[in-house]
C-alpha cells in the first residue's frame, strides 16, 4: 500500500471540527499539537498518527468511526474529496462526486468504520478488507461489523520502526481494548510499564490508559485487535 492510497481524513475532520464549532487553533491547543499540524491534517498534507487521531475524535466528542461515515445525515455528508480523488466518470454531472468503484481504494472509504447498521461480514476474505494507512507505519484493516455494535474489530500493521505516537508520546481515549499479536514483535507502553509482545500474546487494558505501541524490529508487526467503544463519550 502507498500513501497515496491514505483515506482524506482531514476533510471530515475538518467537518466535524465546523460542525463542533472549535477553532483550529482551540483544537490544536486541546490536544497539545500545532495549529500547523492540525492545518497539514485538515488539507491532506499530512497524515494523522494513531494518537492525533485518537486526540482529535476524543476532544471533538465523536467516534472514530464517524469521520469515515459517508452515509446520509451524517458530518461526512457534507465533505468533498480532493478533485484529484475523485474523477466523474461517463454519466456523471459536472460537480458531482461519482460512486466510487467496488474494490478501489475509495469503495472501502465509503464505509470504513461507517454506517453502524451496516453490516461486514459474516465472511470477510482479505481482499474484500477496508483498508486505512496512518502516519508512523501503522495500517488497519478492518475485518468485520455488526450493525448495532460500536466496536473496531481490525487487524493491526505496525511496520519496522512504526508506532502510535511518532513524538513518542502516551495516548488514552475511550474503550476498553484486546489484541493478539500473531507476527513480529510490539513494544507496549502501558502505564509505567512496558511489555514485549511476540507472537501468540495477548493484551487487553482500559484504553483510558495511556499507552503507546511501537514496532522496534526489522520486520512488519501484525496482530488482531478488537476495540470497543461502547463506552464513548465527549468527556
Amino acid at each position: 500500500m502507498s500513501p497515496a492510497a491514505v483515506p482524506p481524513v482531514g476533510a471530515r475532520i475538518r467537518q466535524a471540527r465546523l460542525a463542533h464549532g472549535t477553532s483550529l487553533r482551540a483544537l490544536a491547543r486541546e490536544i497539545g499539537v500545532s495549529a500547523s499540524l492540525v492545518s497539514q491534517i485538515e488539507n491532506g498534507k499530512s497524515q494523522p498518527s494513531v494518537s492525533t487521531l485518537y486526540a482529535i475524535t476524543t476532544a471533538l466528542g465523536i467516534s472514530i468511526e464517524s469521520l469515515f461515515d459517508a452515509g446520509e445525515g451524517t458530518a461526512a455528508t457534507a465533505v468533498t474529496a480532493p478533485a484529484t480523488a475523485l474523477t466523474a466518470g461517463p454519466g456523471t454531472a459536472p460537480g458531482t462526486a461519482p460512486d466510487p468503484a467496488p474494490g478501489t481504494v475509495l469503495h472501502a472509504l465509503a464505509s470504513f468504520a461507517a454506517d453502524p447498521g451496516r453490516r461486514i461480514g459474516p465472511v470477510v476474505t482479505p481482499d474484500e478488507r477496508e483498508v486505512l494507512e496512518l502516519d508512523s507505519g501503522v495500517v488497519w484493516e478492518r475485518l468485520g461489523h455488526v450493525p448495532g455494535t460500536h466496536v473496531d474489530f481490525l487487524q493491526v500493521t505496525y511496520r519496522p520502526g512504526g508506532a502510535s505516537s511518532s513524538s513518542g508520546g502516551l495516548m488514552r481515549h475511550a474503550g476498553t481494548e484486546y489484541g493478539c499479536l500473531t507476527s513480529g514483535e510490539l513494544i507496549l507502553t502501558l502505564g509505567f510499564d512496558e511489555y514485549t509482545l511476540r507472537p501468540g500474546d495477548a493484551v487487553c487494558f482500559e484504553s483510558t490508559t495511556p499507552h503507546r505501541y511501537r514496532n522496534d524490529g526489522d520486520v512488519p508487526a501484525v496482530g488482531t485487535w478488537f476495540v470497543s467503544t461502547e463506552m464513548f463519550s465527549d468527556t
